[in-house]
């Protein structure tokens, strides 16, 4: 298996799986049904939008998809943390998940940042 931790497409998309094997593993309480629906869409869906993303129609668009991802991966992020604070899953994973989540946040933060100097241009 090559190296992925540059790829970002396959990041977001390893992070889609990490977040399934969570969800899949919740309990069925009201709250892990909740969180896990709230965790299942919220997760996956910035793999399926980095995809949009890459076929933006300009740069504005392109920023403006990215910000979705950041949306969705900040939402990911609290879902996770009130996953771990319940104890409702395995810690590590949980950390794991986390850990990825908050190093994709700094990625997206600085890609649209990157992305808004250069529409300056």
């Amino acid at each position: 298996m090559k190296d992925n931790k540059y790829d970002l497409e396959e990041r977001l998309i390893d992070f889609a799986i990490i977040v399934s094997d969570i969800v899949d593993n919740l309990p069925g309480t009201r709250l892990g049904n909740y969180i896990g629906g709230q965790l299942v869409r919220s997760g996956c869906s910035p793999s399926l939008n980095y995809g949009e993303a890459q076929s933006a129609e300009s740069r504005n668009d392109f920023i403006h998809k990215m910000k979705i991802i950041l949306k969705e991966l900040r939402e990911s992020l609290i879902s996770i943390k009130i996953i771990e604070r319940k104890n409702l899953h395995d810690i590590d994973k949980v950390l794991t998940a986390k850990d990825e989540c908050n190093q994709l946040i700094a990625i997206f933060v600085k890609s649209i940042e990157t992305a808004k100097k250069n529409n300056l241009k």
